[in-house]
């Protein structure tokens, strides 16, 4: 009876090759959940590989800053200054420049520096160090510019006028003597201008040079330091380009 063919799905199924099942079709279009959940996994590793590149992008001056300090820089035995641990850094004061102007101390890093404090009329061993400074500075010869000369003064006495076209070569800056003192410091029976300190391009303090000191001993630890960080430091600081 035609009733009967109508009604009979093996005839469906050998006539048309395929068949009406609903749950056939539910499970040919289902996901493949292995396929979805390595994809996943392939996207979790990607971020976190990108994380951390970003990471040591962002961490690299202060991996640089910490390598140069403690495995590149001079040891205790072949260094001519005095190494200071714990570091200390540049302070969040200011001093005032030869035109009166406002300069945080903090904006001086990027940059190796080679200071020398006068508490008071920058007379005649404040002058010895000032031109050692810049001989200093010039016996680096192409690292010359990865360095500045610093002086760091206080007290009432203004700098005399027959000084100030060569500290126009390096940074000059009236400072409170006692923040200062907060920061440096001298070795035991001497003073602060007894000294040459150095501060890295991280602005961290990390030399002290004897008094009456040998400059060809400070050349050495100078040039050795430029050596240990030419793969990290350049001269300039990032601002001075902009």
């Amino acid at each position: 009876m035609s009733g009967s063919n109508s009604s009979n799905p093996d005839a469906n199924v050998a006539r048309t090759g395929t068949t009406d099942s609903p749950l056939t079709m539910t499970v040919h279009t289902l996901p493949r959940p292995g396929a979805e959940m390595a994809d996943d996994i392939a996207r979790t590793r990607s971020g976190r590989w990108k994380m951390i590149v970003l990471f040591l992008i962002c961490a690299a001056p202060v991996i640089a800053s910490y390598f140069t300090y403690y495995v590149v820089r001079p040891g205790a035995t072949s260094s001519y200054g005095q190494l200071i641990d714990p570091q200390r850094p540049l302070p969040a004061w200011a001093g005032a420049d030869l035109e009166g102007r406002t300069v945080p101390l903090a904006s001086l890093k990027d940059q190796w520096l080679l200071i020398s404090v006068a508490d008071r009329e920058c007379g005649q061993p404040c002058e010895q160090h000032l031109y050692l400074q810049r001989q200093l500075r010039e016996m680096l010869g192409k690292n010359k510019d990865r360095l500045d000369w610093v002086l760091l003064y206080s007290g009432d006495e203004a700098i005399r006028d027959e000084l100030r076209p060569a500290l126009e070569q390096g940074v000059a800056l009236k400072v409170d003597s006692q923040a200062l003192a907060q920061w440096l410091a001298p070795a035991p029976g001497q003073q602060l201008s007894d000294h040459l300190y150095l501060v890295d391009p991280m602005g961290n303090w990390m030399l002290r040079f004897p008094a009456d000191m040998d400059h060809k001993q400070v050349r050495k630890d100078l040039e050795r330091l430029m050596r240990a960080s030419a793969f990290w430091d350049q001269a300039g600081r990032p601002s001075d380009s902009e």
